[in-house]
């Protein structure tokens, strides 16, 4: 039985193909979908996209919200509001994380959003801030000479730069770092066993240029997609 996982993103919409539980393959969009042998489709959409201009508005298609029926219990004020992103990433570390064990799951793409899992699998809640690039984009934007940074070279980030270009490099960078870590800092002082999962396209960027530096880290660029490929397995089970 093969599954297809969608994920359209604020910057780029991905798909991953899975046999069971194995991801057997992988793509963007633009590229085509992969149909033949598919039986079952969830997508997972940040805007208002709309499916049917896509044509992902068969039978077997379902768009996961958080009224979908999920492997996890939501405890959030507003679940109406809830991005399904931020779902799917949940219900994916809880199915690669560590059994009986706090989660916090870091999604570093167009805004960065951390969030908690309780050691029983309930979500409770966590931040939305901006990413890398919306930093550097809004420096440029609200200021009179500030260039646009859109490509900042890999390196140890610095904390005292010595040129405009080191200086909003090392604000952006260094200010990412230590918000994600004082997130993570917070949940660890709650309980040191807790894991961390990151994933997201700004995942190996900031692992690249040295800017996290945690505890029981776990890296999985495809967090969403196999959470949403649990949420179908459900689906079927049931």
């Amino acid at each position: 039985m093969k599954q297809l996982t969608i994920d359209i993103g604020n910057t780029r919409s991905k798909w991953a193909l899975f046999e069971g539980d194995q991801l057997v393959r992988c793509g963007y969009m633009d590229e085509g979908l992969p149909c033949e042998g598919v039986q079952n489709t969830m997508v997972c959409a940040t805007g208002d996209a709309d499916l049917h201009a896509l044509g992902l508005d068969g039978a077997n298609v379902q768009r996961l919200t958080s009224t979908t029926p999920l492997p996890i219990a939501l405890d959030y004020a507003t679940p109406d509001t809830l991005g399904p992103d931020r779902i799917a990433a949940a219900c994916g570390a809880q199915k690669i994380g560590k059994e009986g064990c706090p989660k916090v799951i870091i999604d570093a793409g167009t805004c960065i959003t951390i969030d908690y899992l309780d050691a029983d699998g309930v979500y409770r809640g966590g931040a939305i801030l901006p990413g890398i690039e919306m930093k550097f984009r809004a420096l440029h934007t609200f200021t009179a000479k500030l260039p646009l940074l859109e490509k900042v070279d890999p390196c140890q980030p610095c904390v005292t730069g010595r040129s405009t270009y080191e200086s909003m490099a090392a604000g952006v960078l260094t200010a990412t770092r230590y918000e994600v870590e004082g997130f993570v800092r917070h949940y660890h002082r709650r309980d040191p066993a807790t894991q961390v999962l990151l994933t997201g396209g700004d995942a190996e960027r900031l692992l690249g240029e040295g800017l996290l530096q945690v505890d029981n880290l776990v890296v999985e660029p495809h967090l969403v997609m196999i959470g949403m490929n649990e949420i179908i397995k459900l689906k079927i089970e049931n």
